[in-house]
């Protein structure tokens, strides 16, 4: 059954910082920042939140239906999406835009600084949620502020299960707006930075959020995640990587794992190995949809690190 990914369309331009951000910026002038960094490495790459996630669908073989907006210069984003059989019914261009663009430096510690420009993204709620037909269930994934408003509250209406992903799109939300996001919502996902937020913003503490909800997914990094469902604590492992390349796309990645296991109606703790696996699988390529491994391989790579098949 079709999964809707509502989010962003994007082109990231991907630079290296082979030093450390914190030896770049001093503690006591943080007011007046003016910092170059040598970026020797440079590479232009399709990403997006709704593009990664729904790369990392379609791997698992899902059948991811995207609804973004793309610009004038979005032609190459449509076509790689033919090629790779995802559809772009519900993808919409607009002619005096440019597509989303992201602009990200990655130090030697994995730390990122992005600069982000929306483009088309901006009228992502242009599209409608009734145009996608019959889906399973969707992700409210980062994207323009009134399209995730939107998109969420016709997700509800129209009684479609969602996860709301809020992502590096959280601050463009108050208290109330992010309380009735969750209210909306049947899943939160947020990594640990984003869960401190979260809390601060609403004044709910995870619990109280997790009540509110059938669960709450904080993902920790190299530390793996946590899973509030049915009263308890669901203890996600990472899964060990030979290489750490590039984070980037690493959380879609997750929540493409979190999408299949709910569509396949599979339990908290093998959706969240599945999750934590394509997280893995991705940190070790450059780039958020470059990492190719067949099905049977993720199959086997899970029941190498589990025990088990999914």
């Amino acid at each position: 059954m079709t999964s809707l990914i509502c989010g962003s369309l994007a082109f990231d331009s991907i630079m290296s910082f082979g030093g450390r951000f914190s030896e770049a910026l001093l503690a006591d002038q943080l007011h007046k920042i003016n910092v170059a960094f040598l970026v020797p490495t440079l590479r232009r790459e399709y990403g997006g939140c709704a593009g990664n996630i729904a790369y990392n669908l379609k791997l698992l073989g899902g059948d991811p239906l995207i609804m973004a907006t793309l610009g004038q210069d979005g032609a190459p984003y449509l076509e790689r999406l033919q090629g790779l059989e995802i559809s772009q019914r519900c993808v919409r261009t607009v002619a005096d835009a440019y597509t989303a663009q992201a602009f990200i430096t990655t130090d030697a510690a994995s730390n990122q600084i992005t600069a982000f420009h929306p483009g088309a993204m901006t009228l992502s709620h242009q599209n409608r949620i009734s145009d996608a037909g019959p889906v399973k269930l969707a992700i409210i994934a980062p994207d323009g502020r009134d399209g995730m408003l939107q998109h969420a509250q016709q997700c509800a209406e129209a009684g479609v299960p969602f996860i709301f992903d809020p992502g590096q799109g959280m601050p463009m939300f108050d208290g109330p707006e992010l309380i009735r996001f969750i209210e909306l919502a049947t899943w939160v996902a947020v990594n640990d930075y984003e869960a401190e937020l979260l809390t601060s913003r609403t004044g709910l503490s995870l619990q109280q959020i997790a009540e509110r909800v059938d669960a709450l997914v904080v993902t920790l990094g190299e530390q793996g995640a946590h899973i509030h469902a049915d009263g308890k604590r669901f203890d996600i492992p990472c899964v060990p990587v030979e290489n750490i390349v590039d984070p980037t796309g690493c959380g879609d990645a997750f929540r493409a794992g979190m999408l299949h296991g709910l569509s396949m109606g599979m339990d908290w703790e093998t959706t969240g190995r599945i999750a934590s696996l394509m997280g893995a699988i991705k940190i070790a390529h450059q780039g958020g949809q470059n990492h190719a491994p067949s099905l049977a391989e993720i199959e086997e790579r899970f029941q190498g690190a589990f025990g088990y098949r999914f």
